[in-house]
């Protein structure tokens, strides 16, 4: 070992050293900790009492409640009743007199809902949708009425109550009320606490208030706790929402799939996995939540916010619930005026995805329907153009096939002419193909690449051609292609519309069922898919000739053209026939553009067109340009040498 390495190993050991003697704590500094954590301990400690000793008074109440049910008979001072009320008293606390009930059904409807409320817990556990049906054609429930469930839990006296254990005393006779004319009608349902046994105090409770106007899909709901601050321990409470939602469709769609969404108190709308399961805590304030079906939603609108959320979406293993479509559930944190009243005013919306109805509530709702919001081109092309001329059509009463031809065809002239710039940008590299053909038999090697590229671009800067002049008009079009590719699927103008042999253009039209399934693309054969996949191959066939050299300088770009229609075969089998069928309509009419297109432009006048730029002065180049010859000047002359 040398002298630099003696040094080098002294240095490190005396830093070693020196660190472990600066870092070590003072004693002041240690007993500052071992106060800390004797302190933690004692505290710890105290709390482990604390709980067993509450743990053995419960204990001790549960002995004396069964020595009395037990020994009931043998007392004579006690009634049987009064014994039956104490050990209930045990359990639920001021409750005990609402824990037994008949479980019954109140129906509040109007032309546009009919919503079940039961006794037992006073929440809503289904709603159905008058103006509606399933994919066959059955009535259009949204939850499953067995498993919903809606209430508030908190503490009472050591307790943990849960307001869906007990039964409410609603405000009217009827099971049944209906909302007419010009009139709303209102529910209420009260959970009372008690004065005695089977005697109940009018002046403590928990009120549920519906109140459902004519021809609305929104339910005001207003939670209303009158003096219960000596009943519940804290000044916020948990509300707890929990549901089976039901399959409504014959297919589920992967890019408007069933979710939680939810938004922040005058902020922006998110939303959770569409595929899998998903949890989110939020600590901040929301302002409504929603559990959104593809066509449907129950969203929960608070007005003043939730103090926060926890959200939960998820899927059963085996479940038997019929229809069973997936799982939501919510825990909403809500204030609590422990010195008085509590009034929490709430709606409900119960209704369909559609686009300018959610909007009407200038509540942001309208953000379930996934019209491409992520991308704002797609969102305002669709919000602004697609939406609006889509239901400007739609009010004619056509039928919704012929309103897509009629759509279609009217991008289609708005889009001419970028289509024709497009053409015309072919057209020019097919008259210079033979030109390019003779620079590639002048430079055959491959080292001589570079110098081939350079006079092909020096060709066409001399006869006016830009081989960029065509990609550029195709990526104008991609968004409005994007768009549409959002819009069909998601529009419920759509659901259960038929046209031809589709019987519904927002699913798939099956024409034949397969005995087997094939992997990525079904058990069935949809006929608007095959044409749109054999027109898509038609038309990269036609527009691989019209590109000429372009294709064969780039064979693997070719290729792929051909196998992209085959993938897209295998998604849109499963997908809705709508969105085929507009794109197979748009293929037709670019055929008909190109063939148009071929008497319009006239190649020989062209080339002639051509020459005469060849004769030109050339242009001055621009810096870019430049640049870019330089650059490919300097790589040539690295690859060369």
């Amino acid at each position: 070992m040398n002298k630099n390495s003696i040094v080098g190993f002294v240095l490190i050991a005396a830093i070693m050293i020196g660190y472990t003697i600066w870092m070590t704590p003072s004693a002041e500094e240690l007993a500052q900790k071992q106060h800390i954590a004797d302190s933690l301990q004692r505290v710890e400690e105290q709390r482990k009492i604390d709980l067993a000793k509450v743990q053995a008074e419960n204990a001790r109440k549960e002995v004396e409640t069964t020595e009395r049910l037990t020994n009931s008979d043998k007392t004579i001072e006690s009634s049987p009743a009064s014994e039956d009320y104490t050990a209930k008293v045990q359990k639920y606390d001021v409750f005990a007199n609402s824990a037994n009930g008949t479980d019954e059904s109140i129906y509040i409807e109007n032309d546009k809902i009919k919503v079940e409320v039961t006794k037992k817990g006073g929440h809503i556990i289904n709603v159905e949708l008058k103006d509606f049906k399933t994919y066959d054609s059955l009535a259009l429930m949204l939850f499953n009425p067995n498993t919903s469930q809606f209430g508030f839990s908190f503490f009472s006296n050591n307790r943990i109550i849960n307001t869906n254990d007990f039964y409410f005393q609603p405000s009217i006779t009827d099971t049944k009320i209906i909302s007419t004319g010009d009139n709303s009608v209102s529910l209420n349902m009260r959970l009372y606490t008690d004065l005695g046994d089977g005697q109940f105090n009018e002046n403590q409770y928990i009120e549920y208030v519906y109140t459902l106007k004519v021809d609305e899909y929104m339910l005001d709901f207003d939670v209303n706790l009158v003096n219960m601050g000596n009943v519940i321990n804290s000044n916020s409470v948990g509300l707890n929402w929990y549901a089976d939602l039901r399959q409504q469709e014959i297919n589920v769609d992967q890019f408007n799939g069933s979710t939680i969404y939810y938004r922040y108190l005058n902020d922006d709308v998110e939303y959770m996995s569409e595929t899998d399961e998903d949890e989110e805590n939020i600590n901040t304030k929301l302002n409504w939540v929603s559990f959104k079906q593809r066509f449907f939603s129950s969203s929960l609108i608070a007005k003043q916010g939730f103090e926060n959320g926890k959200l939960n979406v998820f899927e059963k293993e085996n479940s038997e619930i019929d229809r069973y479509l997936k799982t939501m559930s919510v825990e909403l944190g809500i204030p609590v005026n422990l010195a008085g009243t509590t009034n929490f005013p709430m709606q409900f919306y119960f209704g369909p995805n559609d686009f300018y109805l959610m909007k009407s509530y200038d509540l942001e709702l309208e953000r379930q329907i996934p019209i491409g919001w992520s991308f704002f081109i797609l969102g305002w092309i669709n919000q602004y153009i697609v939406i609006p001329v889509f239901n400007w059509l739609g009010g004619y009463g056509w039928n919704y096939g012929i309103v897509i031809l009629v759509l279609t065809v009217m991008l289609k002239i708005v889009l001419f002419p970028i289509a024709y710039k497009t053409y015309m940008s072919s057209a020019k590299m097919r008259v210079l193909k033979p030109e390019v053909d003779e620079l590639s038999k002048k430079f055959p090697k491959k080292e001589d690449a570079m110098k081939k590229q350079q006079a092909v671009m020096g060709l066409y800067r001399s006869a006016g051609a830009n081989p960029a002049s065509g990609c550029v008009p195709m990526l104008l079009q991609m968004p409005i292609l994007i768009a549409m590719f959002r819009f069909f699927p998601a529009s419920i103008e759509l659901r259960q519309q038929s046209f031809l042999w589709a019987t519904d253009l927002s699913s798939y039209d099956s024409i034949a069922s397969l005995p087997f399934e094939i992997p990525f693309y079904g058990a069935h054969v949809s006929l608007f898919t095959l044409l749109m996949t054999v027109s898509t191959l038609m038309y990269t066939y036609l527009n691989n000739q019209m590109m000429g050299s372009q294709t064969q300088q780039m064979p693997g770009m070719k290729t792929m053209m051909y196998i992209m229609p085959l993938m897209f075969l295998g998604l849109f089998n499963n997908y809705a026939s709508g969105l085929s069928y507009y794109y197979f309509l748009a293929n037709i009419i670019t055929f008909g553009q190109m063939f148009a297109f071929r008497y319009m432009i006239n190649e020989d006048k062209l080339r002639a067109k051509i020459e005469l730029n060849k004769k030109k002065p050339k242009k001055k180049k621009s810096g870019f340009q430049k640049r870019l010859e330089e650059a490919a000047k300097q790589r040539g002359y690295n690859a060369k040498k």
